[in-house]
């Protein structure tokens, strides 16, 4: 069996994380994806840790199930190679900036009409109906600019990023779904068409589903920021002997919980009946989980959470997650044999299909056996 994207060629003309993360997604589906790089490669080669030069774990992680092909795009005959390779592909996408592309000739309004089935992917700072469309961006500036580094709750609190590349993977996710809907669309019409992913506008409409909050309404309702997700005491609750994630949601969890730690008068408050007193009231109620988690050891509230079928999780350091039941049973993490690297751990397509499974056909290429 092959994955449902199988006989889709894709050019991926993409580096560091947001475009090679959407073209990975894209490869485990069953698309043959052929990696552009520049004779230097991929500047995300660079990073460690590494066995070897130009091999670095977050490169690896973002570029299985592609061949590589080095081109000098500032050289005549590899930039018409580059367009004969498009010519026979169903996707291009780059994450250049837009008027780099033009200067290339690879901009859409180029590409669609000499190749009018294409769907074309550009993945850009911002969006190039607006006064930003030309500056550079990585990650860290999207995450200031679309008020997430910003967020919290306390004004006197530094902003802080993100400790994962949290705006380029979202880039990238929301590119996996657009680029396989214009496939969907080109199926049903023999069109191909442009597609722009703008880092910017995609965070600030991840952000606003639940942050918009009362700037939802003309006139406001009152400020943006959904006050559950910013409350102080919303975090892992402190245990006898460690930590654990205690999240009860609705009123019967809430009345559960309060009874089992013992404390029924907090069980029969008439907050906990109504949805938006409990919403209004959450951060005291989270501080009153606080105070009860602190009188059990982590295993005993797993216990005892479980039976209520209250939700709840250990809190799990990265280096321990290959060791958790569940991910064992789910084969999530699998042992490898890199050609050049040797034996990785590597974390499987974590969706699955019942007919057209995704697969890992091929490891991160070595840019020294890049096909030329």
């Amino acid at each position: 069996m092959v994955g449902p994207l199988s006989g889709i060629r894709i050019i991926d003309l993409t580096t560091v994380i947001a475009g090679p993360y959407a073209t990975q997604m894209l490869g485990d589906m069953g698309a043959e994806v052929i990696k552009i790089e520049p004779p230097v490669g991929d500047i995300m080669r660079a990073p460690g840790p590494a066995r070897s030069p130009g091999m670095g774990a977050a490169f690896l992680n973002c570029n299985r199930n592609k061949d590589s092909i080095c081109l000098d795009l500032k050289n005549s005959n590899d930039l018409s190679r580059l367009v004969d390779l498009i010519a026979e592909a169903d996707v291009f996408i780059h994450n250049m900036r837009m008027n780099a592309a033009r200067r290339l000739a690879l901009d859409p309004e180029a590409l669609n009409k000499r190749f009018p089935r294409l769907v074309y992917c550009a993945i850009t700072g911002f969006g190039q109906d607006g006064p930003y469309r030309d500056r550079p961006a990585y990650d860290d500036i999207i995450q200031a600019i679309s008020g997430w580094a910003a967020l919290s709750s306390d004004p006197d609190e530094p902003p802080r990023y993100a400790p994962t590349i949290v705006a380029d993977k979202t880039a990238g996710l929301h590119a996996v779904s657009a680029i396989t809907a214009a496939l969907l669309h080109r199926e049903r019409t023999g069109q191909g068409q442009a597609i722009e992913v703008p880092m910017f506008e995609v965070m600030v409409s991840f952000l606003a589903v639940e942050h918009l909050a009362g700037k939802s309404f003309l006139p406001a309702e009152g400020p943006s920021g959904y006050n559950r997700l910013l409350n102080p005491w919303r975090r892992p609750y402190r245990a006898a002997d460690g930590f654990i994630a205690v999240m009860p949601y609705t009123a019967a969890h809430w009345k559960s919980f309060f009874t089992a730690a013992g404390r029924a008068d907090w069980a029969d408050d008439p907050i906990l009946i109504d949805d938006g007193q409990r919403a209004a009231s959450v951060g005291q109620l989270y501080k009153r989980l606080s105070e009860c988690v602190v009188h059990k050891t982590v295993a005993e509230w797993a216990e005892l959470l479980g039976k209520l079928d209250i939700p709840f999780s250990p809190v799990n350091r990265l280096d321990e997650l290959e060791g958790d039941p569940h991910v064992q049973a789910t084969d999530l993490f699998q042992k490898v044999d890199h050609p050049t690297e040797g034996k990785m751990l590597v974390v499987r397509p974590p969706v699955r299909f019942s007919h057209t499974p995704c697969s890992i056909r091929r490891l991160a290429p070595s840019l020294e056996r890049s096909v030329r």
